[in-house]
């Protein structure tokens, strides 16, 4: 199959439109204003875009060639196999982890360290939680020729060491936040000397560095909508892969992007009328930061300090400090703005989980399949296995998993003797 030439855009077909960013009330200066020097200038564009479809620029159809796109759709027999549901559940899988990162964050780093190099930046920055999102920008950094800062959230820094070795091998700077390189970080760490750090924080670090000198642009990694119509490369190759219309999607989510990129193709095609009716939408995510099951849909910040503008989403607060949790990608405070409507509207159904039936569940498909999920992605393992199970009928389960955890072995080795490696059955 080729790899999709456009991007899909929800924007175009939700039933009523997304409430746009804002600047807060209570302060003179503008942040939407102050994105034209943060963002890189076409990101900004496709923020703002309404059409349906927005082609891809032939240089990052190229790269997503080279990076092995489109990802395969597997069935896991022997997982179905191993609950008892042959024959009546069909699960299948939408393996993002094939690509050379190990996850789908490297389908809008290239495209965004693109924009940020036609904008004439020698350097780009962001934040990253487990790494997965901090490991693709040094990807796409290293193949584009520009230097990349990672403000590395400090409790993933200490335990997720592999992906801060590969992205210092990748030539990109990795620091710890809260740092002392920024003002929000030093504050952060007058407070607490041993801050585990934070998504928001992190976010603030990176865009203060960007602001504070030239030839800089922030990347971000999920929420704002053009970065998750980015990802709907994944969608648009599901679409054309699956044999059957799926009675459920699942996902995780964090911020959004990989659950966006996975399900809104098709949940375009249900909007419009034109098939998915009988589908229902899971988003995975943590009990740590359970934002689309227990926060509030109200304009918040994008990051702690305030530095970008206010979105209305379902959030925990944009101070929300979470607990160090091994899936460290799912820690962040909100939800994009337009999968928090429609999860606002029902179309979108959210479920959490905790860390330790999670890591079960995750297990559990490592020793069916022969794959190790990343702890993020094994939430939507642990969802599709609970679908299969409950079921009594003929179903179709499909689910994105969306990383490997081939780098994550620090987190699988604690569990490993929390459990004992315990049979799973």
């Amino acid at each position: 199959m080729a790899i999709p030439l456009k991007w899909y855009n929800i924007s175009a077909d939700l039933p009523r439109p997304l409430p746009p960013l804002v600047d807060p009330l209570d302060d003179g200066g503008s942040r939407i204003a102050l994105l034209t020097r943060i963002l890189p200038s076409r990101l900004i564009d496709e923020e703002y875009n309404l059409s349906r479809y927005i082609p891809i620029p032939p240089e990052v159809v190229a790269s997503y060639h080279r990076i092995g796109r489109p990802t395969p759709l597997l069935r896991a027999e022997s997982l179905e196999r191993r609950l008892g549901v042959q024959g009546r559940v069909r699960i299948y899988y939408k393996y993002e982890g094939a690509l050379p990162t190990g996850s789908h964050k490297i389908n809008t780093a290239l495209p965004q360290v693109h924009y940020a190099r036609l904008d004439g930046a020698e350097e780009v920055a962001t934040e990253t939680g487990a790494g997965q999102w901090g490991l693709a920008v040094a990807t796409a950094a290293s193949i584009m020729g520009v230097r990349a800062k990672v403000f590395m959230t400090r409790s993933s820094y200490e335990k997720k060491r592999a992906r801060r070795v590969l992205m210092e091998s990748l030539g990109a700077q990795v620091v710890p936040s809260p740092s002392e390189l920024t003002r929000a970080g030093r504050r952060a760490l007058e407070k607490d000397t041993r801050h585990p750090g934070s998504l928001g924080l992190a976010i603030t670090e990176a865009v203060e560095h960007v602001l504070s000198g030239d030839g800089r642009r922030y990347v971000a990694g999920s929420v704002l909508e053009s970065v998750i119509t980015h990802q709907t490369v994944i969608g648009q190759e599901l679409l054309d892969q699956l044999p059957e219309e799926p009675d459920y999607m699942v996902a995780c989510v964090g911020g959004g992007s990989n659950m966006a990129g996975f399900a809104y193709p098709a949940i375009g095609l249900r909007l419009r009328g034109e098939g998915f009716e009988k589908t229902r939408f899971i988003a995975a995510e943590s009990t740590a930061s359970p934002r689309l099951t227990r926060g509030e849909y109200r304009y918040d910040g994008l990051d702690s300090g305030l530095v970008l503008p206010l979105a209305r989403m379902y959030t925990l607060g944009r101070n929300h400090v979470p607990p160090a949790i091994h899936a460290a990608g799912l820690r962040y405070h909100g939800a994009a703005p337009s999968l928090s409507l429609l999860r606002s509207l029902g179309l979108i159904e959210p479920i959490a989980y905790n860390q330790e039936e999670v890591f079960k569940a995750a297990l559990l498909f490592a020793r069916s399949e022969g794959i190790v999920p990343a702890p993020e992605s094994a939430h939507a393992v642990k969802a599709a296995i609970d679908i299969a199970s409950r079921s009594r009928g003929d179903t179709v389960v499909v689910f994105n998993l969306s990383g490997h955890g081939l780098m994550d072995f620090e987190s699988y080795e604690v569990i490993l003797r929390n459990t004992g490696g315990e049979s799973l059955g």
